[in-house]
């Protein structure tokens, strides 16, 4: 990669934190976990675009807004990721403010959901949990957040409003070489480094805060991590339009980054790149959004397929569906009356 020799054209500025991806082995359970216990709604239920025979999930707030999404593929038969470094590491969720943390706690003790203790880094209190496969996340708390707007609440969920989660909050990356993924993030994609804490670096884009935010971690003990479920496929990042896209797609060209061009993912469009030891980023518009294929009342609850995926072939569409591990969603829009609706996720009752 050589050095960019020009600075970010502020009308196509990055926006912030679009989706992260990861890996899952089980669609059902993932499915169950964030609906039922994260309070996050399944706003589109689709395949990965590249592998017809693995779900896509994704979990937003209650608009499907950019910023919000949480999704996962379920690759079959793909054994669990090991961690370690030149990774994308652990997702963030934005909730309102330290209280709120202290909610989560108490449900997260209910639930039997892997937990650490509250802390903080860079002035803002976090909770890390982790769901059944050992993916990683964390709670943050908004209350010390100014910078990028958050979501709004999913209205069925069985989360107290008051400390319900809002969007994502800052994504966190391993490294074993700062200068590369310091070039990457600062000289080619307009981050700024705004903090440092020990071996952690705080990198905002656009108007900042949890929303606009990668945390790296410089680690040279560990060996590189080896994708599986229970690890995060990759990070998106904020476009505005197809203009914006375009914009980056020749920047990215200029500074001989692998990457993949313009690809059409019909909920949005994205170019692909590879930067800092191979570690995937994608930039993604922020529409035309996840319902221009089925209203919203309805989403989530059966199979989506992109009308492009199979153009006027029924007999393909069907044998991809088919292919599909079974799925129940049905009740996806279904209001989450009571606080534990989940017999096992973890492999034992929940209280």
């Amino acid at each position: 990669m050589r050095k960019v020799g020009f600075e970010v054209d502020e009308r196509y500025l990055l926006g912030g934190i679009h989706h992260v991806t990861a890996i899952t082995s089980s669609a059902q359970h993932i499915y169950e976990f964030f609906t039922n216990i994260l309070g996050l709604q399944l706003a589109k239920l689709t395949v990965n675009q590249d592998d017809y025979e693995t779900y896509h999930l994704y979990f937003t707030d209650e608009n499907g807004a950019p910023g919000t999404d949480m999704t996962f593929f379920d690759f079959p038969n793909i054994p669990k990721g090991t961690k370690g470094t030149n990774n994308i590491d652990r997702v963030s969720f934005r909730v309102p403010t330290d209280a709120s943390l202290i909610y989560w706690l108490d449900r997260f003790e209910k639930a039997e959901v892997i937990h650490g203790a509250i802390d903080k880094r860079f002035g803002k209190s976090f909770l890390p949990f982790e769901d059944f496969d050992g993916q990683r996340y964390q709670l943050i708390s908004d209350e010390a957040n100014v910078g990028v707007a958050g979501g709004i609440p999913w209205e069925k969920s069985n989360v107290d409003k008051a400390h319900a989660i809002t969007g994502l909050g800052p994504v966190f990356v391993v490294v074993d070489d700062f200068e590369l993924i310091d070039l990457v993030l600062r000289d080619v994609l307009g981050f700024r480094n705004t903090a440092d804490d020990g071996s952690y670096f705080l990198y905002e884009i656009g108007e900042g805060g949890s929303g606009g935010s990668i945390i790296i971690e410089v680690n040279t003990d560990e060996t590189a991590a080896v994708q599986g479920y229970g690890n995060i496929h990759h990070l998106a990042l904020r476009v505005k339009d197809q203009e914006s896209l375009n914009y980056w797609i020749e920047r990215l060209k200029s500074v001989r980054l692998p990457d993949s061009g313009l690809v059409d993912r019909f909920y949005f469009q994205s170019e692909y790149f590879r930067a800092a030891s191979q570690i995937l980023f994608e930039l993604a518009t922020d529409g035309p959004g996840f319902w221009v294929d089925e209203p919203k009342e309805v989403a989530g609850e059966s199979l989506s397929l992109p009308p492009h995926l199979f153009p006027g072939d029924e007999a393909t569409k069907a044998k991809a569906a088919a292919a599909l591990r079974p799925l129940d969603t049905s009740d996806a829009n279904k209001a989450r009356v009571d606080e534990w609706t989940i017999s096992k996720i973890i492999g034992r009752p929940y209280k």
